[in-house]
């Protein structure tokens, strides 16, 4: 039984180390399953969750592990860690005194059970359960536990801000819909991945402001927007220029695709096809590059293609998968040369060779 506990927090820590680093350096360290680690935000997501809210006191309704908790701690005077599971609670609790955090109280308790008889407090933290009973997972906000689409109003009596942490998956438009208290959203992505999507709850909301990060390695894009803006925002559209911009995952995630394009003063080059271009070579939040050349997909481009041996290859409302064009191309992935597949402002298919500006 020693050995397997042994074999467990080896397992466990080993997928500690890129992504909770501060845990993984710091000995006496003591880890909870694997999947709980998998489950866990990141200390990259965490810090960008602790600079969002600040004051007296934070209730970490649904804890964990306690990576969120533990920055929260850092700009708040107390922090609350409710752990429904007593062995997680008394995982997270030992890990904060190794890591000399001393302002977190833990409670192995129902979070939603403290937060009927607990006083108000500045901010209520949560990550509601996205599995059902069947352990399979939701990304609907009324099918996660708790429904913060039933219980939001009821959140706010306690807090004068809530933050809650969703599925990227979710619908910015439903979300707002059916919670008509968010205040901002936050699309964090790492490394150009969306990682999590954040709501902030006040009480008083007029409108919602979206704002999409990307958490890169040496440097942090970010581009915001009022969520009606989008609407209100105009496109132009041409054929390829002579540079093409892809945004970052996190923006694609926002739909701020025309707030975009008349923000950086640049040209789309199809209503759904959301890549961009100019004839200026501009700061953007996305992957830059230089156009070479504008092959038109058709029998006598698809000659020219079989030309090129390798390449990164990437569709943009384009029908063939990338599989299928490099099955019928014959391009092996990799290479210098990126080519984009995707639908002009005339609806042609096109692609579009190019190389990345750094």
């Amino acid at each position: 039984m020693e050995t397997k506990i042994v074999v467990e927090q080896i397992q466990a820590k080993l997928k500690s180390k890129k992504k909770l680093p501060t845990w993984f350096n710091t000995p006496n360290i003591y880890y909870p399953s694997k999947l709980n680690i998998e489950q866990t935000s990141s200390e990259k997501t965490a810090i960008y969750k602790s600079n969002l809210v600040q004051g007296n006191t934070l209730l970490d309704l649904t804890g964990g592990f306690g990576v969120d908790s533990y920055y929260f701690a850092k700009v708040f005077n107390k922090v609350i860690h409710c752990e429904i599971n007593p062995e997680l609670s008394q995982i997270a609790a030992h890990n904060f005194q190794t890591l000399k955090q001393d302002n977190i109280i833990c409670k192995a308790v129902d979070g939603m059970e403290f937060l009927a008889t607990s006083d108000k407090v500045d901010c209520i933290y949560l990550d509601p359960s996205r599995r059902d009973q069947t352990k399979k997972k939701v990304f609907l906000l009324r099918d996660c536990t708790p429904d913060i689409t039933e219980i939001h109003t009821d959140l706010l009596s306690k807090a004068s801000k809530v933050l809650v942490k969703v599925s990227p998956l979710v619908d910015i438009s439903k979300a707002i819909q059916d919670v008509n208290q968010i205040n901002e959203i936050h699309i964090v992505a790492v490394n150009n991945q969306v990682k999590e999507m954040l709501l902030l709850l006040t009480k008083d909301t007029s409108n919602t402001l979206i704002k999409a990060v990307n958490i890169k390695e040496d440097t942090t894009e970010e581009f915001s927007f009022d969520y009606f803006m989008e609407s209100e925002s105009i496109s132009n559209y041409t054929p390829p220029l002579t540079y093409l911009y892809e945004p970052n995952a996190a923006i694609l995630k926002s739909g701020g695709f025309d707030t975009v394009s008349q923000y950086y003063n640049i040209n789309k080059l199809h209503s759904s096809t959301h890549l961009y271009t100019s004839d200026q070579l501009i700061d953007f939040p996305g992957r830059r590059f230089l156009i070479k050349q504008i092959i038109p997909y058709n029998k006598q481009g698809i000659k020219i293609l079989k030309g090129y041996t390798k390449a990164n290859i990437s569709i943009r409302n384009f029908p063939q998968s990338v599989d299928k064009l490099r099955l019928q191309l014959k391009i092996k992935d990799g290479g210098s040369d990126y080519i984009f597949f995707c639908t002009e402002s005339n609806n042609a298919k096109i692609a579009i060779i190019t190389v990345k500006v750094s």
